[in-house]
């Protein structure tokens, strides 16, 4: 996923999917529904997805055609088992959009369709791969100033690992009990994906302090596995997505809610820093304009003081030949004062012009607030007619979906199942 750090990232999640669930799974991923939750869904461009394959019937029929063929095999299953299972990969919005688009996506998910073939063993148990193109990034979309889609791929299949069959003792030929009487792909989603023990260089179990083997958590190797995929077929400037991310067990509403309102948060925070900004602006403008008036009373008092203090007609004594002469003392008084009243223009013209440039400044900022403030005009809006309910409504959806979020690995572990990334 996107961490706003310029870094784009690949990513897989595996999803268990329940036989009361693989309809609505069926009927989302296939666009047959007549409204979405997801508000990012444009129906009008269903028509851009692209499936790798398709199915020639639905999900549940599929998978019986593969039982009745015996393809996969359901002998010893609880009642309640996983039957069905999905892969979701996806990039960053930004990736696509940075390399042409649409058609660099479509060559994107063709050769992580291939990934997934080798992940989940063979063609024959995917029952359905459809890339959608009719998800709208809207931050993007806004940001850019055009439309921006949400790439990514879905991949619905049946999780299956082979499975031998023995010889019981009840055969009659006694030399062929506990032989191999047969090999099944038994559907299994546990052992499908069970950890396993981490080896060392030469092939040995690594151990931990208490004895027991260190597991290697058989997702990440999923993520490891996808990510060396995608750069073996060229693909080498994307990263592998990061180690330890719950985004996995958020909802697709949960996860875009969270967003919006990191989005939300910072934008508030600019339109505060740039407030405080323009505050401390308005502060400096108004000192400046308290000094310029300053300087202007100190000017018009020294060029008065300059002009009636001594009466400068009678300074000096008026020689023979029509010129004036000073004294020492009055000369250094009149050189006095003339430099004071130019040090007084300079001063003043200086104070001027830093004015003019604060007063510039000022409306520059005053501008920029203004743009941001209209940009987050809905946001807070919103937060104003009823902060209640929108904080309420954010910790509602967040806070107990978090909380729960992180108790899955916990849960997951003792149904011999890992969800680290």
């Amino acid at each position: 996923m996107a961490r706003n750090d310029g870094v784009d990232r690949t990513s897989v999640r595996n999803l268990a999917v329940s036989d009361k669930a693989v309809g609505n799974t069926q009927q989302h991923n296939e666009r047959e529904k007549d409204s979405y939750r997801n508000p990012d869904i444009i129906p009008q461009r269903a028509a851009w997805n692209v499936h790798f394959k398709k199915p020639a019937a639905s999900y549940t029929d599929l998978f019986a055609q593969l039982e009745a063929a015996e393809t996969i095999s359901t002998r010893g299953l609880k009642p309640d088992a996983t039957h069905y299972c999905e892969l979701v990969f996806d990039v960053n919005s930004a990736y696509f959009d940075n390399h042409g688009g649409y058609e660099f996506a479509k060559q994107f998910y063709a050769d992580a369709y291939k990934a997934a073939v080798q992940i989940v063993g063979g063609e024959q148990y995917i029952l359905s791969a459809v890339m959608h193109a009719d998800e709208i990034n809207r931050a993007m979309t806004e940001a850019l100033g055009r439309e921006v889609y949400n790439y990514h791929l879905h991949v619905v299949y049946v999780p299956v690992v082979e499975k031998q069959i023995l010889w019981s003792k009840r055969c009659k030929d006694k030399a062929l009990v506990g032989t191999v009487k047969e090999t099944v792909m038994q559907v299994s989603r546990s052992k499908k994906w069970a950890s396993k023990p981490l080896l060392d260089d030469a092939g040995k179990p690594v151990l931990q302090k208490n004895g027991k083997p260190v597991l290697k958590k058989s997702y990440s190797v999923l993520q490891d596995d996808f990510f060396n995929y995608m750069r073996n077929a060229g693909y080498t400037d994307v990263e592998r997505g990061e180690r330890g991310s719950t985004e996995e067990h958020l909802t697709v509403t949960q996860f875009k809610v969270q967003r919006e309102q990191e989005r939300l948060d910072s934008l508030t925070s600019q339109i505060d820093q740039k407030e405080q900004s323009l505050a401390r602006t308005s502060t400096a403008l108004s000192q400046k304009e308290k000094e310029l008036a300053s300087i202007q009373k100190k000017t018009t008092l020294t060029k008065e003081a300059l002009i009636h203090a001594h009466d400068l007609d009678y300074i000096g004594k008026r020689t023979f030949l029509g010129n004036y002469s000073l004294t020492e003392e009055e000369f250094s008084k009149l050189k006095k004062q003339a430099d004071h009243g130019y040090m007084m223009d300079v001063e003043n013209r200086r104070l001027k012009e830093e004015l003019s440039t604060a007063k510039k400044e000022a409306v520059r900022w005053s501008n920029k607030y203004h743009d941001l403030w209209y940009e987050v005009k809905p946001y807070l809006d919103a937060l104003h007619r009823a902060p209640e309910l929108v904080r309420g409504f954010l910790e509602k959806i967040l806070a107990p979906k978090q909380e729960r979020t992180m108790n899955v690995p916990q849960k997951n572990r003792k149904r011999g199942q890992d969800v680290e990334l």
